[in-house]
């Protein structure tokens, strides 16, 4: 699996963090070498995204949008292309899905797919399906700040909005993630382990 581009997409609080960890873990275990990143990025314009999902500051919905097709293509440049080209597995917990299966609550799906054509398509994509009132139970635990997209009503559009898009790039798996993490991983693991 050397230089594969490997995104988990999912709703805040389905998992799929921890999947893309436990996965990088898994890899590394069987002495491949495996990056973990993620979007919003921890720079400059991903922190800029991530005050505005705190609701920190206000801006328009498509400079949002904007925004993150350009922490997107920075972080493909810096980070996510170099080490493709080194040969390692580079694990991406989010990426174009989330603009569109997010952006399009408030910005037309069509410009959201010009913003994103031109990068780099994954290789495999692990959609994490969790329902979002399980989702929205494990946000309650895990953090003390609501972020912009985690009411429920929310949620079960933007569940619809991910299934529609399943096929949206080949190689896409939707995993049931109303389960254990162990459970899920072992479905991860066995489709990555066959490509």
């Amino acid at each position: 699996m050397p230089g594969k581009f490997i995104v988990f997409e999912g709703l805040d609080g389905a998992g799929i963090t921890t999947q893309a960890t436990l996965l990088r873990n898994y890899l590394v275990s069987k002495g491949k070498e495996a990056v973990l990143t993620k979007e919003p990025t921890d720079g400059l314009i991903g922190g800029m995204i991530k005050s505005a999902l705190r609701k920190e500051w206000t801006t328009d919905p498509l400079t949002l949008q904007m925004l993150f097709a350009a922490d997107r293509s920075h972080h493909l440049k810096a980070e996510i292309a170099p080490s493709l080209k080194k040969g390692k597995a580079v694990i991406c917990d989010r990426y174009i899905l989330s603009s569109l299966m997010f952006g399009s609550l408030d910005v037309s799906v069509g410009i959201l797919k010009q913003l994103n054509a031109e990068f780099k398509k994954p290789d495999m994509t692990f959609i994490i399906d969790t329902h979002p009132r399980i989702c929205i139970e494990r946000m309650k635990k895990a953090r003390h700040h609501v972020e912009l997209f985690e009411e429920e009503q929310k949620l079960e559009q933007i569940r619809r909005n991910m299934l529609s898009l399943k096929n949206f790039f080949p190689g896409t798996q939707v995993i049931d993630g109303n389960r254990t993490p162990e459970e899920i991983l072992k479905d991860i693991v066995k489709v990555a382990e066959k490509s």
